[in-house]
């Protein structure tokens, strides 16, 4: 049996028990883990039983069994598959039904302006209400039962979606690039999440309007515009203040020309609109 066979037949689920490690959260198709490599309170490795595979939202890489035994064993391929030796390479259970559990995702059944009194209500919480231009109110369904929630769309037409209990992608994860024609001096504004980017716009002394706004929805989707950024002059950082943001921040610092931390305005909180909320 050759890696990529063992890669598709050995259960990620029953390769991570052999370790101890268990879901923090999970469904019949996916589940949310810690980390492997490093402590975090907020899980963010996140595994698809399906495709058997996982993902860190952290560090942006992509994990098949061989490699998650590599990184935990800190070991070699040769000897991570000698650990593979000891699971049955019998066909997955979860394979039989992955086209049932694909075909019964989500589905979108309204956008439109935001109306809702809750979804007002959280946007005066986060203090962005004047913003709620820039959001729609989707209204979807999910495994046959009906949500709603403040939807920004990316690039790739999926839509990150919060509201007081959820935040989630329905569809493509992707940045969020919004290009001002007025931007001669070829500057961009880098906010990790949405609100961080709605609170901007919101603090009057903040307001930029010939740059470009870069929304990464995830640190993790950052690889999607490493070319990009190189096109301009001048790169302001609004990252969270979390080892993911500082990393992602100590990266770009290293790569890139005339990077402007602006993270030193909100130190002792964990983003902008954290620090924007406890003024």
């Amino acid at each position: 049996m050759n890696c990529e066979q063992i890669k598709d037949q050995v259960n990620i689920r029953e390769l991570l028990e052999s370790f101890n490690i268990f879901p923090v959260k999970e469904n019949r198709k996916t589940a949310f883990y810690y980390a492997l490599d490093r402590e975090e309170k907020v899980p963010s490795f996140s595994v698809d039983y399906i495709k058997n595979k996982g993902f860190d939202f952290g560090t942006g890489k992509s994990y098949d069994v061989i490699s998650i035994v590599q990184v935990i064993n800190k070991c070699s391929v040769a000897e991570a598959l000698k650990y593979l030796q000891r699971f049955n390479f019998s066909l997955r259970e979860d394979k039989i039904d992955a086209k049932l559990l694909q075909s019964s995702s989500y589905q979108i059944l309204k956008v439109g302006e935001i109306r809702h009194a809750a979804l007002i209500q959280y946007l005066q919480s986060r203090k962005v209400l004047d913003q709620k231009d820039l959001v729609r109110e989707i209204h979807y369904e999910m495994n046959g039962k009906k949500y709603f929630g403040i939807g920004f769309f990316n690039n790739s037409g999926g839509v990150e979606l919060r509201n007081k209990y959820a935040k989630l992608c329905l569809g493509s994860k992707d940045v969020t690039l919004i290009k001002n024609d007025l931007n001669t001096l070829r500057e961009v504004i880098v906010f990790e999440g949405f609100f961080d980017f709605l609170t901007y716009l919101t603090i009057k002394n903040f307001s930029n309007e010939s740059a470009d706004y870069l929304i990464l929805n995830s640190t993790a989707m950052f690889f999607k515009v490493e070319n990009e950024l190189k096109s301009y002059q001048k790169i302001s950082l609004f990252l969270d203040n979390d080892s993911n943001g500082k990393t992602n921040k100590e990266n770009i610092q290293k790569n890139y020309k005339n990077v402007e931390d602006c993270s030193l305005l909100y130190l002792d909180f964990k983003d902008l609109n954290e620090w924007f909320c406890n003024q």
